[in-house]
C-alpha cells in the first residue's frame, strides 16, 4: 500500500504554496496592511528546481524504458562497450542499465554454448567430451561488472549518510517552524520566514526510506500548526485552496488515465511520481478534501492493483518453474547408477537425463532466491551421472579388451584340436571350449562377429572332420558287428555235452575271431558282448561242471583206497586245509581289489567282469575242496 493510503482525510495538509491564506475558522487581525505586505506571493528558488527535477527524472525513466527496450537487439561486444561506457563515465545510477546488459550478455553466451553444445552432438560426439572455449569477453565483462559494483557500492554509502544529513536538516527546520508557530504576536511577520523555511525544507533532499512517513508527517502537521496560528486574509486563503485543487483535479485526472496504459510497472512509476506531486500540493477546502482525497486514492488502488497483480503473476510463475526444476533434480539424482549394468540400461537412463535437460531449458526463471541454487544442483546431479557412465563406458573398454584376448585364445586351442579329430579326449575338449566361450564376456561389436566366426569355424571344422571320419567308421563297425555275430552263433553250435578237449581248440579260433573284429557300434555294444559272455559262460561252465564231478569221483576213489591209513588220511587233509587257506586268502584280495575299478571306462568294465569270473571260480574250488576235506572226515570216523 502506498503511504498516502494510510493516511485518514483528517491528516491532509493546510500547506501555502506561496500564497498568504487563514486557517479555517480564524478571523483576521487588525493590522491588515501588514500582514497583506508580508503574507506576499513568493515563488520560492527550491520549488523551481524541484520542478526540474522532476521533469529531468521523466526523461530519465523515459529513456531507461526505451534502453531495456533495445538493450538486446546488441551483441556481446555491444553490450560490452555499453557497459564500459557506464564505469568510464562513472554514471552510478545506472544500475538499472548494467542489470540489463548483464542478462543480456549472459543470455548471449547461454545460447551460444548450447549451439555449440548442438554442434558438437551433432557431430557425432558425446555430449560429455564437450568443453566450453575461452571467451575473452567473459572476463572483461565480470571485470567491469566487479568495478562498477564496488562503485555503486560506494556510491550508495555516500547517499545513505547524505539521506541522514538530509534528516537531521528537516528536523532542524522542523524545530524552527515550530519555534514560528508557537511566536503567536508576530507570526504574520514570521511569514516570509515560513516561506523559506518550506523551501528549504524540500530543496534538503532525500531521508532515509524509513523515516520518509514519518518526517513528512511531521512537516504537515507543523505546517498545519502554524496556518491554524495565522490569522490572514480569507480571499487569499480561499485563492491558495482554489489553486491546489486545480492541481490536485489535474493529478487525479493523470492518475485515471493511467489504468489506459499498457505497461503496470511503468503506471506504477509514474503514480508514485504524481503521489509525490499531491504530497508538495497544500490543502484544498475542508468540504473538498474527502471527496477529492478518496477519488485519487481509488484511482491509485486500480494501479497498485494492475502493479500487485503483476509481480504476483511473475511470482506464480517462477514458483511453477521451481516447482518443475526441482522435479528435474530429483528425477536426475534418483538415478540407480549401481542397478545400471549394460550398455542398453546406460543408453535407457542416458536418453531420460538428456530428456530432463530438454525440458529444463524450455521452463523460465525460478525465484532469485532458488534460481541458482536449483542450477548448482541439477548440474551437479548430470554431472555425477556422466562421470558415472564415462567410468562405466571405460571398465567396459578394458573388460572388452580382455574378454577379445581370452576368445583368441580360445579359438588358437580350438584350431590346434583340428590335428586330433579321433582321439576322444579333443573331443571333450571342444566341448569344454565352448562351454568356457559361454563364461567369458562380451566383446566391442566391432570384434564381436569377426571373433565368433572364428571360433565357430574352427569348432565346426572339428565336428566335420570328426563327422567324416565317423561316418567311415561306421561302416568298420557294421562289419565288426557282423563278425562278431557269427562268432557267438559259432559258439552257440557247440554242445555242453562235447568234449572238452576236442572243442577247447574250436573255442579258442572262435576268441581270437572276436578278439581281431575291431569295435561295433556303441549301441550294439552292451549286448553283443553280453551274448558273447553269455555264451562262453555257458561251454565253460558245463565243461567245468563236468570236470569237477569227474575230480570229485576220482578223489572219492583215492579217499576209499586210503581206507584204515589214518596217518596218510590226515596228511591229506592238512595238505588240502591249507590250499583251502590259500584260497580264501586270494579271494579275500581279489574282493578287496574290485573296488580300485572304475567301471565307468570300457576297459574297467572288462576287467571288473573278468575279476568277477575268476572269483566265481575260486569260490568254486573253496567249495570242491572244502567237501573233499568233508569226505576224508568221513572216512577218519568209519
Amino acid at each position: 500500500m502506498n503511504e498516502l493510503d494510510k493516511q485518514t482525510p483528517d491528516q491532509e495538509v493546510t500547506q501555502n504554496s506561496g500564497d498568504t491564506c487563514q486557517a479555517p475558522g480564524v478571523e483576521i487581525e487588525s493590522n491588515e496592511t501588514t500582514c497583506a505586505d508580508a503574507c506576499a506571493e513568493t515563488q520560492s528558488p527550491a520549488l523551481g528546481l524541484a520542478e526540474a527535477a522532476d521533469i529531468l527524472s521523466e526523461k530519465r525513466e523515459n529513456a531507461e524504458v526505451s534502453f531495456m527496450t533495445n538493450v538486446h537487439s546488441l551483441d556481446k561486444q555491444q553490450l560490452l562497450d555499453a557497459l564500459r561506457k557506464i564505469v568510464d563515465e562513472d554514471s552510478l545510477e545506472s544500475h538499472r542499465e548494467v542489470t540489463a546488459i548483464k542478462q543480456a550478455f549472459f543470455a548471449l553466451k547461454t545460447r551460444e554454448n548450447n549451439e555449440l553444445l548442438k554442434s558438437h552432438v551433432e557431430a557425432g560426439n558425446p555430449p560429455e567430451s564437450f568443453s566450453l572455449p575461452v571467451d575473452p569477453l567473459d572476463n572483461e565483462m565480470k571485470e567491469l561488472l566487479a568495478t562498477f559494483r564496488e562503485r555503486r557500492n560506494a556510491f550508495l554509502e555516500r547517499k545513505d549518510a547524505e539521506r541522514l544529513r538530509n534528516l537531521d536538516e528537516k528536523r532542524r527546520i522542523l524545530s524552527e517552524i515550530k519555534a514560528l508557530s508557537e511566536d503567536i504576536d508576530n507570526i504574520n511577520l514570521r511569514f516570509p520566514k515560513f516561506q523559506e523555511l518550506q523551501a528549504a525544507f524540500k530543496a534538503a533532499g532525500e531521508v532515509p526510506p524509513g523515516s520518509d512517513n514519518e518526517i513528512w508527517k511531521s512537516y504537515q502537521l507543523a505546517v498545519e500548526q502554524f496556518y491554524d496560528c495565522l490569522k490572514m486574509n480569507k480571499e487569499l486563503r480561499d485563492l491558495d485552496f482554489k489553486k491546489n485543487l486545480e492541481i490536485k483535479q489535474r493529478l487525479l485526472s493523470d492518475a485515471r488515465q493511467l489504468a489506459e496504459l499498457k505497461d503496470p510497472i511503468e503506471a506504477f512509476k509514474r503514480l508514485q511520481s504524481l503521489h509525490n506531486e499531491w504530497k508538495q500540493t497544500g490543502p484544498v477546502a475542508k468540504e473538498l478534501r474527502d471527496s477529492i482525497w478518496e477519488e485519487f486514492r481509488n484511482a491509485s488502488t486500480v494501479i497498485n492493483k494492475r502493479h500487485q497483480d503483476y509481480f504476483q503473476n511473475i511470482k506464480d510463475r517462477e514458483q511453477a518453474n521451481e516447482d518443475a526444476k526441482t522435479a528435474l533434480c530429483e528425477k536426475v539424482e534418483v538415478v540407480d547408477m549401481t542397478a545400471l549394468n549394460t550398455f542398453n540400461d546406460w543408453d535407457k537412463a542416458t536418453r531420460s537425463v538428456i530428456e530432463c535437460q530438454e525440458k529444463w531449458r524450455e521452463y523460465g526463471f525460478a525465484s532469485k532466491k532458488m534460481n541458482t541454487q536449483l542450477f548448482n544442483r541439477f548440474r551437479k546431479g548430470c554431472d555425477d551421472f556422466f562421470k558415472a557412465k564415462a567410468e562405466f563406458y571405460k571398465k567396459m573398454k578394458e573388460d572388452f579388451n580382455v574378454n577379445l584376448e581370452k576368445k583368441k585364445a580360445l579359438c588358437e586351442r580350438a584350431e590346434a584340436l583340428l590335428e586330433r579329430i579321433d582321439d576322444r579326449e579333443a573331443f571333450e575338449t571342444v566341448r569344454d571350449l565352448q562351454a568356457e566361450w559361454r563364461t567369458v564376456g562380451s566383446v566391442s561389436r566391432r570384434h564381436s562377429d569377426e571373433i565368433w566366426r572364428r571360433f565357430t569355424k574352427a569348432c565346426n571344422a572339428f565336428y566335420d572332420a570328426r563327422k567324416k571320419k565317423q561316418n567311415a567308421r561306421r561302416d568298420d563297425e557294421n562289419a565288426n558287428l557282423e563278425a562278431k555275430q557269427a562268432v557267438i552263433e559259432a559258439l552257440r553250435q557247440i554242445s555242453e555235452d562235447s568234449d572238452r578237449r576236442e572243442v577247447i581248440g574250436r573255442i579258442r579260433e572262435l576268441q581270437d575271431k572276436w578278439q581281431a573284429a575291431g569295435h561295433v557300434p556303441f549301441k550294439f555294444k552292451d549286448q553283443i558282448y553280453a551274448d558273447y559272455r553269455a555264451e562262453l559262460d555257458r561251454l565253460y561252465n558245463a565243461f567245468d561242471a563236468r570236470e569237477n564231478r569227474q575230480r570229485v569221483s576220482r578223489f572219492a576213489r583215492e579217499v576209499k583206497e586210503m581206507e584204515g591209513d589214518d596217518s596218510r588220511l590226515g596228511r591229506e587233509r592238512e595238505k588240502l586245509q591249507r590250499v583251502l587257506d590259500a584260497k580264501r586268502m586270494e579271494l579275500k584280495t581279489m574282493e578287496n581289489n574290485m573296488g580300485f575299478f572304475n567301471v565307468k571306462s570300457a576297459a574297467g568294465n572288462s576287467m571288473l567282469k573278468d575279476l568277477e569270473r575268476r572269483i566265481s571260480r575260486v569260490k568254486d574250488d573253496i567249495a570242491q575242496i572244502q567237501e573233499k576235506i568233508k569226505m576224508l572226515r568221513e572216512q577218519k570216523k568209519d
